[in-house]
């Protein structure tokens, strides 16, 4: 069966924080079409609590706005735990200043919603640049 020249980017492990169902099995469907593994929850409490469960990931794409607990606290807490992974916001608020506290709360950086596969690719470098 051969090697993939994609070994590196098959073994990155995604957690998709968005309280949209939609959006999560969108971009569900868009990392997967590049190799990624990847994992879905509703609201920032519980990728809060996918991590205190011993779950590690690669990157973690974080909604802004979401019930129970939003993406700015959650990457507070997830960031006070110790959580190195890349985090990328991603929103559809054009809200510059609410895009840089956003960013503030830990943030690699902040993408624009709808995540598009120009998108992906250029997260996907960012990420192996800092997986390497």
């Amino acid at each position: 069966m051969g090697g993939s020249s994609k070994n590196e980017v098959q073994k990155i492990s995604v957690l998709i924080v968005d309280d949209d169902p939609l959006v999560r099995r969108v971009e569900g469907m868009l990392l997967k079409r590049y190799g990624l593994e990847t994992k879905a929850v509703a609201n920032g409490k519980e990728a809060v609590d996918m991590f205190l469960a011993g779950n590690s990931y690669d990157l973690v794409l974080m909604d802004m706005e979401m019930p129970v607990m939003d993406g700015p606290k959650a990457t507070r807490m997830l960031r006070g735990m110790g959580v190195s992974c890349m985090i990328v916001g991603v929103t559809a608020r054009d809200d510059e200043a609410e895009k840089a506290a956003f960013v503030a709360a830990g943030l690699d950086f902040c993408w624009e919603k709808p995540l598009s596969a120009q998108g992906v690719v250029a997260i996907l470098d960012d990420l192996t640049k800092k997986l390497l």
